[in-house]
């Protein structure tokens, strides 16, 4: 289901403009933890993901019921524990909201089983101290943690501003395509009995 998130929304809507030459170019590790997944979990997903040289390192937890606040916890307990990375938690009950290109951030993240991103912090830090060119697909990993330090009015900005507009725009079909994700989602599972997180 994740990659139809990732194909159908993130890519068709061009809510990132590198997710695709990313995903293509196996910068892009995923992993799946089964049922309620510990911190060590978590932290060993990422890490065995990380090692194996992925720019982007998401872990998903298909059967875990939790709300985005208690899944916002567990990221923070896991970021103390996974050490060098920027962890952003991704949660598939994200409410649309419009007011401002900052609160459209979580309905971006809305995905269809929680799960966790992690992104090394030396890609942040070469943005940061621009002591290195950043690729592109590096700073699509900062933006997508939510840990990218860009200057106003720079690439970031101009994104946050254009996918707002772009979800104003198609927002009726955005989650239109996010619900059928969704059913799509509880169909597969039930049919190999996965129990599902809601």
């Amino acid at each position: 289901m994740l990659d139809r998130y990732i194909v159908e929304v993130v890519e068709e809507y061009d809510l990132c403009p590198w997710s695709r030459s990313a995903r293509l170019g196996g910068e892009v590790g995923i992993d799946i933890v089964w049922g309620t997944p510990t911190i060590d979990m978590w932290a060993s997903a990422a890490e065995t993901l990380l090692a194996n040289g992925v720019r982007v390192a998401m872990v998903v937890a298909p059967e875990l019921p939790c709300t985005s606040g208690e899944l916002r916890t567990i990221r923070d307990e896991v970021s103390a524990r996974v050490k060098n990375v920027g962890v952003a938690h991704f949660h598939p009950e994200a409410p649309l909201e419009l007011a401002t290109p900052p609160r459209l951030v979580p309905f971006l993240r809305r995905s269809p089983d929680p799960l966790l991103q992690f992104v090394p912090l030396a890609l942040l830090d070469s943005l940061r101290t621009g002591t290195q060119v950043v690729t592109e697909t590096e700073l699509q990993a900062q933006m997508l943690a939510g840990t990218a330090v860009i200057p106003r009015d720079d690439v970031g900005d101009l994104i946050a501003e254009a996918n707002h507009a772009r979800v104003s725009r198609d927002a009726v079909a955005i989650q239109a395509t996010l619900e059928d994700i969704r059913a799509d989602r509880e169909r597969s599972y039930a049919r190999v009995k996965i129990s599902t997180s809601r």
